[in-house]
């Protein structure tokens, strides 16, 4: 008998002896994703897909999945690049990365913030720009981070993690999201739960942590840079779409907040030619907040244990659609 065949959109960093005891693995060796006409290639003689968050699988590439195919195993907790009705409704499970990255995430969150607060990457690029001729008393002032308020959007996993991380800076932490956490575990983390314009008013850090929905599409526009204090700082670890660019661009340029800091950007990449890459107040990383050594290895586990999973006809460990059970 055959083994199965399955298809992973990119190079991962973990062994794949174990998936290939039970299947035939083809990897795509490039950089860049997969153009969209391969996917839609492989999917009709495959019988599992390990992607990527940059990979479309939307419903005609599902439909066009050949009667063989098992299983979508997705290395990322996010999976809006997914088509979920369309896999449900060809009863295929769809697996996911959850929990393994909050620590990671976090680190790479308050990294941002430190960084963006103390003007870190503007620092480096004067010293090395030979711009630094002696000690002065006004270069590159930026504000206390100690004893500040830090407003979290967002609280799951990573908003918890994030206020841990700010309750030993002696912070004034405020949240908001779609439902208020236990009480107790407010007290345990030092956190008040408050409208979002009070958070954006009040808080002289703001940092993103919810899922991208419909109704979270450019949550931060115009109206709500404006709510800020000019002195405010934004951070996004979460998805790039939940930041208007061009509102970013205009309240960043003209004075509306301090600075920002995004580890994603919309569209993702970003565009070469955006204004935002000209600004010295907004630092920009290429979304590695899950891009520690042990974090990435977990999570590549974890999306192959669930295509093993799927595979064997078996109950994914970690699945977005649990229906098609």
């Amino acid at each position: 008998m055959s083994k199965p065949k399955v298809f992973i959109t990119r190079r991962l960093p973990t062994q794949l002896e174990q998936l290939g005891h039970i299947a035939t693995i083809e990897v795509w060796e490039e950089r860049q994703p997969a153009p969209y006409k391969v996917l839609l290639k492989k999917v009709k003689t495959i019988d599992g897909l390990l992607c990527l968050l940059a990979d479309q699988i939307d419903q005609q590439l599902i439909e066009a999945a050949g009667t063989s195919f098992k299983v979508i195993s997705q290395m990322a907790v996010g999976y809006d690049n997914i088509d979920i009705p369309a896999a449900t409704a060809r009863k295929i499970p769809v697996g996911h990365t959850p929990g393994v990255l909050t620590d990671a995430t976090a680190d790479l969150t308050w990294a941002l913030l430190m960084a963006a607060a103390r003007r870190v990457v503007e620092a480096d690029r004067f010293a090395r720009g030979g711009q630094w001729r002696t000690w002065e008393p006004n270069l590159l002032l930026g504000p206390n981070i100690t004893g500040a308020t830090l407003g979290i959007v967002g609280f799951g996993r990573i908003g918890q993690a994030i206020a841990r991380r700010a309750k030993g800076f002696d912070m004034k932490i405020f949240y908001t999201s779609r439902h208020r956490c236990d009480q107790e575990l407010e007290k345990v983390l030092g956190v008040e739960f408050t409208a979002f314009e009070r958070l954006l008013q009040e808080s002289d850090f703001v940092t993103i942590h919810t899922p991208l929905l419909d109704e979270t599409y450019h949550l931060f526009g115009d109206r709500q840079f404006e709510l800020m204090k000019q002195s405010a700082i934004v951070i996004n670890t979460a998805r790039g779409a939940i930041i208007d660019p061009e509102a970013l661009y205009t309240a960043l340029t003209s004075g509306q907040i301090a600075g920002a800091a995004i580890d994603v950007t919309d569209p993702e990449p970003i565009p070469t030619d955006s204004p935002l890459l000209s600004l010295d107040n907004l630092i920009i990383t290429p979304h590695i907040g899950s891009a520690s050594l042990q974090t990435r290895e977990k999570m590549a586990n974890m999306a192959i244990a669930n295509l093993i999973a799927g595979l064997k006809g078996e109950r994914l460990p970690h699945c977005v659609n649990p229906k098609v059970y």
